[in-house]
């Protein structure tokens, strides 16, 4: 036999070993909603896990945006080729917690499967979202953000402004977006993404104030929408007016697409966004960026409060074998490792979930070189969170939160007064409730 005829019976033999080691990895689908810069960083997390082993392996699927990763999932549910693990936003707890037969509660997962898993290793602001009523872990914490405040440091300074000392009240976000626009360093002050989360939502906790009866909804399904108070529409009436003035740029709702690149192009010095967006401006911000905290009305009482949690848990969806549940196991237990959860921590600007990663992230000095890094966790733990402050659990309020972004457009193009536009929320929306109620009795 000649040399070359060994020489590619080696490989023949070398390549089928590669292939029945491929075959032996239990696959896992894990259905996501992070495109740009966040996806390539959780592509990046998943494949050091795929690496670090052989018995497992996860494909991770980008579905588009949270809504449409939650509504593909259902159809794929209902047609029997629903994935292993989903990513479901904040506000679709309530919408999950009541999926019954078609979880597999994380906390359950791990304890099946002889997995590390503590609820007092998270931080009590995670915690508390979504656990249910006996303090059982339901899904997987992975990316916690709240929304915070970025600015042009640039144009402050050639404003005249501080470029040390961002805005703290609505009073000064206004004033200070006056002076920026007056002295020509842009054309607008401010802008906002996701205006239901950050103008109405972590606003309403910011102040202490509820969103609705029963703590929020953790109390029962029987919640009632109570947000349309005078210090809410007195909020949209001034979002509007500043507007009106040119200091204020409506970003359009639902996710607010038009307001961060009105930030990279630098028409406007300040934006509202989610913590999470730290990666995304780092690599898309031609100027120096400055970190701060959501503005509060000094004239309500005990604000600032505590902001709420945003970003996503992932699911364990039923329907799949056990060896594929010991691979899903296998896989949040390696997500929770401290080393892991900071350096995701540090690279997005999610919350370290984990005190652990906390402490590790503060170790390393991440903090010290990064000033504003932790800007979103002084927020979550400014106060012990109330009633009003430790987040929300609504049914259906994936669409809720589109009526509620309806009707701000509504106060921004001058068709209602942010009165009338809350009471319209207010009632369709606990119209909504009522549905989801009579669906899961």
């Amino acid at each position: 036999m000649s040399r070359f005829t060994l020489h590619a019976l080696a490989v023949g033999v070398a390549t089928a070993s590669l292939s029945l080691s491929a075959q032996a990895a239990t696959e896992i689908s894990w259905w996501h909603a992070m495109g740009g810069q966040l996806g390539e960083i959780l592509e990046e997390m998943t494949q050091d896990f795929n690496e670090s082993q052989d018995d497992y392996h996860v494909t991770p699927s980008y579905r588009g945006t949270y809504t449409e990763t939650m509504t593909g999932a259902i159809a794929a549910f209902r047609a029997n080729e629903q994935p292993h693990i989903l990513q479901v936003f904040e506000v679709g707890t309530g919408t999950m917690m009541n999926a019954k037969g078609a979880i597999y509660p994380v906390y359950e997962l791990m304890e099946e499967h002889g997995r590390a898993f503590d609820n007092e290793a998270f931080l009590p602001a995670v915690v508390g979202y979504y656990t249910d009523t006996n303090g059982n872990m339901l899904s997987f914490p992975f990316n916690s953000s709240t929304p915070i405040m970025y600015y042009n440091r640039d144009m402050f300074e050639e404003a005249g402004l501080d470029p040390e000392q961002p805005p703290e009240t609505w009073e000064e976000v206004a004033d200070f977006s006056r002076q920026i626009v007056e002295s020509g360093a842009a054309s607008c002050g401010f802008t906002t993404s996701w205006p239901s989360w950050v103008m109405l939502e972590n606003f309403s906790a910011w102040h202490n104030v509820p969103l609705g009866t029963l703590e929020n909804g953790f109390g029962g399904m029987e919640t009632e929408f109570t947000f349309n108070n005078e210090l809410v529409a007195r909020h949209w009436d001034n979002l509007h007016d500043w507007q009106e003035e040119g200091v204020f740029k409506w970003g359009g709702p639902g996710s607010g697409p038009d307001s961060e690149p009105m930030f990279y192009s630098q028409d406007c010095a300040i934006f509202f966004g989610s913590s999470a967006s730290r990666a995304d401006v780092a690599a898309n911000s031609e100027f120096e960026v400055g970190f701060g905290m959501q503005p509060y009305y000094d004239d309500v009482e005990g604000a600032p409060q505590n902001s709420i949690i945003g970003g996503a848990t992932l699911w364990t969806l039923q329907g799949h074998s056990d060896e594929e549940y010991e691979a899903v196991a296998a896989f949040f237990e390696y997500l929770s490792q401290p080393e892991v959860q900071a350096q995701w921590h540090q690279q997005t600007g999610y919350l370290p979930i984990t005190q652990a990663a906390w402490d590790l992230s503060k170790e390393q000095g991440y903090y010290d070189e990064n000033p504003g890094a932790d800007i979103s966790l002084k927020q979550m733990t400014l106060n012990e969170p109330t009633e009003n402050s430790k987040g929300l659990r609504f049914g259906n309020f994936v669409q809720i939160r589109d009526i509620i972004s309806e009707e701000m457009e509504a106060v921004m193009t001058g068709d209602k007064s942010g009165q009338e536009a809350a009471d319209e929320a207010v009632a369709r929306g606990n119209d909504l409730l009522r549905d989801f109620e009579a669906a899961n009795q």
